[in-house]
């Protein structure tokens, strides 16, 4: 059996999150069916090996890297500079 804390919190058994398939960080959905309380998982977010989240990690890299070069060391003017901002919408 379970108790309300002071902050409104609730612990799951881990028993039911087990069977469940309940993990550490995943949702849930509360719902009120008459006078009882459920709690269900939330939809399941397929989860990812460990092989498939370093490759979308290392495309996140990649993508990141290509910004990098395109915006900063090309030479490239902005067409404005810091000043520029201290100065806007003032008139002299």
């Amino acid at each position: 059996m379970g108790k309300v804390t002071s902050k409104y919190q609730v612990s799951l058994p881990k028993a039911l999150a087990d069977r469940l398939g309940i993990a550490p960080g995943d949702e849930v959905d509360w719902r009120i069916a008459g006078t009882e309380l459920r709690v269900t998982p939330a939809a399941a977010r397929a989860r990812l090996s460990a092989e498939e989240r370093l490759e979308l990690f290392d495309a996140a890299t990649r993508r990141q890297s290509a910004r990098n070069r395109t915006q900063r060391g090309t030479g490239e003017s902005r067409g404005w500079t810091r000043e520029d901002l201290y100065d806007r919408g003032r008139t002299r």
